[in-house]
């Protein structure tokens, strides 16, 4: 290929003056950055003086006084061509006459200050898009865009460097910015590709570790100075360049992981997860109380998650956010692990340490709305890009954020390829799509006239719902194996139900509608709990309905709804019993489940981002007791099937009593796959202790106490059944046998029949 450092012949050349071989309009687009294709304009062409073929190398370098062309031969660097001034703001051209089709040279620049340096030109090198790239990514199925857009180190012809892509239809004009080039848009302005809106260069010799920015020129003039949309690391914040990285180094060692996660079916397997915001899990006081990094994150927190029994960690947004209020959920950055905490290979550590140790991990990921930063994607190329023109559909009024444009296929292409991107490239077990409801309703959070029906008078967002079942047909194509997850709180008929029965096609949803009653429930003084039962047993009404997680998360611990521990009533006794009662009764009830850091050790103060959890409070029994009860908790449900191998069919429940509101007591019966695996569970939400408590059985025999929240071990008051009790041959509640129980204060109880042949 022209250009590149290999050559083998002398090379004659003109050192008289000559008319230029380009236009003056083409010239003054070089010089005014105007140019569309400066590929066409700039670099080796092919051109003739008077009759004789000869060959134009042309330059635009605005500080250079003097510029020459330096042909490379198989014995080094050839005598320099002086290139003759065509213009007094930078423009030069040499006519050389090669003795080889092989021309090789590097050019040498002359500022005024007579500073030399040398370079490689980045107008000789071809295009790496290729059309079919470009013809998937127009019609929204370029599924691997991050291949090729964005900055990629390359090799071309011999040469290293980067090659940079970006997606701005509507832009005059499109440069690379950095240090390289002193920031100035008009030495490494890109060839736009006709049609596709891409703009593209390869610059050679520039290495990982570079900051680069795109330089947008708008069709009304403006220049527009944009972080890299498909960029996968950039500066820590305040700062927002992007940084060229190196996605091939890292070397997996989470094979057998992967192995075990392809052959495992999660919809009857044990789920327990820890959601963390790793910037407040914990810190380092002594080192100005600094977040931990990816690296460190991953032994500490994996030996947390792995000694507390939880499956899978969930973690809040780790894409690139400048404002850390917002917890990550206004992405700036899609495609960058924040820089907060280490570089990308940093955080691709961190995931494969919770792999080799058996923890899955979640992201909680953002396709909902972005924020107005003006670096970002908003008003991208000078046009509403990214996001819909009229404020009715394209502002969220909640969030003060722009709505994604789904309709428009590059937009929807953008962000199938980011999921795929963090499955792909970073091995993440599952996502955790937010605010799934404000994408499906135009009206949310909207009043009248504030909204526009769809196109049959409806108020659904018909482009949102044809985008959510695209990304989730195309990721479990692709990755049969992860989790999708819905974060959506209204009433949406088939949420994690296949496509092609009319479902949105999640794997799973989070059961919003139990959060809330169960935390109305449990958060009312014991003596009136009796008028609110219906608020502890109406979720099994509609439980099998979705794919449910259970989920006592983030947004339930901060705005002055208080920790969980600060809310249960009662003095601190009770306020820790209450807290063990409700855990056992969120692990026996159907459904997978997810709980918040810190709600296992029962940290007093709502949630701060920019602070610790309160470790220190472990030093208190009842803290240490009520982990020591999360940790039991946990390990016990791992080992039960029954709590959670039919966790989505009715198969797998049965009330034995949901009637006595009067006590405030309920129980149930909890199946596995095996009909004789059964766990019945019975709590008692009062602080009165109940003796001779009769409740059928569905068979004979013993019945071992296999968990009691109320004992002194987790600093209950230790009353139970003395490990267990046999069944009596009295029918009761339909069933032939019944157990006479103890039922603690406060407390749940989980039985487990015994084989004592």
């Amino acid at each position: 290929m022209a250009g590149s450092p290999r050559a083998s012949e002398e090379n004659q050349h003109s050192n008289q003056p000559n008319a230029p071989t380009v236009s003056h309009e083409d010239i003054l687009k070089i010089v005014h950055a105007t140019h569309y294709d400066p590929h066409a304009v700039l670099g080796l062409h092919p051109v003739t003086e008077g009759e004789r073929p000869v060959m134009a190398v042309r330059a635009f370098v605005p500080t250079a006084r003097e510029m020459f062309v330096v042909p490379l031969t198989r014995r080094g660097a050839g005598k320099p061509v002086a290139m003759q001034r065509i213009h007094g703001d930078g423009f030069f051209e040499a006519l050389i006459r090669p003795r080889s089709r092989s021309f090789r040279y590097r050019l040498r620049a002359v500022d005024y200050a007579g500073n030399t340096w040398e370079f490689l030109d980045p107008y000789i090198f071809p295009p790496l898009l290729t059309d079919f790239d470009l013809h998937l990514f127009g019609e929204g199925n370029y599924l691997k865009m991050y291949e090729k857009l964005g900055a990629h180190l390359r090799e071309v012809d011999g040469v290293k460097g980067v090659n940079f892509a970006v997606w701005a239809p509507n832009a005059v004009r499109v440069s690379v910015v950095g240090n390289f080039n002193a920031w100035d848009g008009r030495r490494h302005c890109m060839r736009v590709h006709p049609g596709a809106g891409v703009w593209e260069i390869f610059i050679p010799e520039l290495a990982e570790g570079e900051l680069y920015k795109f330089e947008i020129k708008t069709r009304n003039g403006d220049l527009r100075i944009k972080t890299d949309p498909v960029g996968f690391q950039t500066e820590l914040r305040p700062a927002n360049a992007s940084i060229v990285y190196n996605e091939m180094r890292f070397s997996w060692s989470d094979a057998e992981w992967l192995q075990k996660r392809h052959q495992h079916n999660g919809l009857e397997s044990p789920i327990a997860i820890y959601e963390v915001h790793l910037g407040s899990w914990k810190r380092v006081p002594e080192e100005n109380n600094r977040p931990l990094t990816y690296r460190e994150l991953a032994h500490q927190l994996a030996d947390y998650v792995k000694d507390m029994g939880y499956t899978h960690v969930e973690l809040l947004p780790i894409t690139e956010h400048p404002f850390d209020g917002s917890w990550g959920y206004q992405t700036t950055g899609y495609y960058a692990a924040t820089s907060r905490y280490g570089t990308p290979d940093d955080f691709k550590y961190f995931v494969d340490y919770l792999h080799q140790h058996d923890i899955g991990v979640i992201l909680d990921w953002v396709p909902a709305h972005f924020p107005r930063d003006d670096f970002a994607l908003r008003w991208f190329d000078g046009t509403h890009l990214y996001e819909h023109a009229d404020p009715r559909k394209g502002e969220h009024p909640d969030w003060g954020t722009l709505i994604f444009n789904y309709g428009r296929n590059e937009v929807r292409n953008f962000l199938i390829s980011n999921a795929l991107y963090w499955l792909d490239e970073f091995h993440i077990d599952g996502l955790r799509v937010d605010a799934v409801a404000s994408m499906l309703y135009l009206d949310y959070s909207r009043k009248e006239g504030e909204w526009v029906p769809n196109e049959f008078g409806g108020r659904e967002n018909l482009e949102a719902i044809d985008f959510l079942r695209r990304l989730n047909e195309t990721v479990y194509a692709q990755h049969p194996d992860v989790m999708m997850i819905a974060e959506e709180s209204t009433a949406w008929p088939g949420v994690s139900r296949p496509t092609y029965l009319g479902g949105l096609g999640f794997g799973f949803k989070w059961n919003m509608g139990w959060m809330n009653d169960f935390l109305r429930y449990i958060e009312k003084d014991p003596i009136h709990r009796k008028y609110h039962h219906n608020d502890l047993t109406f979720g099994l009404i509609y439980a099998f309905t979705e794919n449910f997680i259970l989920v006592l998360s983030h947004d339930e611990v901060v705005h002055g709804k208080r920790s969980m521990l600060d809310k249960m009533p009662g003095d601190l006794w009770q306020k820790f019993a209450n807290l063990r009662l409700a855990y056992a009764f969120m692990y026996a009830h159907p459904g997978k489940k997810l709980l918040f850091m810190g709600n296992d050790i029962g940290v007093w103060e709502e949630w701060n981002y920019n602070k610790s959890l309160d470790w220190h409070l472990l030093q208190w029994d009842s803290h240490r007791q009520l982990q020591q009860f999360m940790r039991d908790l946990n390990h016990l449900y791992q080992k039960t099937p029954a709590l959670w191998q039919k966790d989505f069919v009715p198969e797998g429940f049965q009330w034995i009593d949901f009637l006595d509101s009067e006590n405030s007591v309920v129980s149930f019966i909890r199946r596995g796959a095996d009909p004789a695996d059964e766990i019945v569970v019975v709590c008692n939400f009062t602080p009165v202790p109940r003796y001779d408590y009769r409740i059928g059985v569905p068979r004979p025999g013993f019945y071992k106490e296999i968990l009691n929240s109320d004992s002194e071990l987790y600093g209950g008051s230790n009353l139970g059944n003395y490990g267990g009790k046999y069944a009596d041959p009295i029918p009761w509640h339909g069933f032939e046998h019944s157990l006479s129980l103890v039922l603690p204060p406060l407390a749940a109880l989980y039985f487990k029949r015994a084989d004592l042949t």
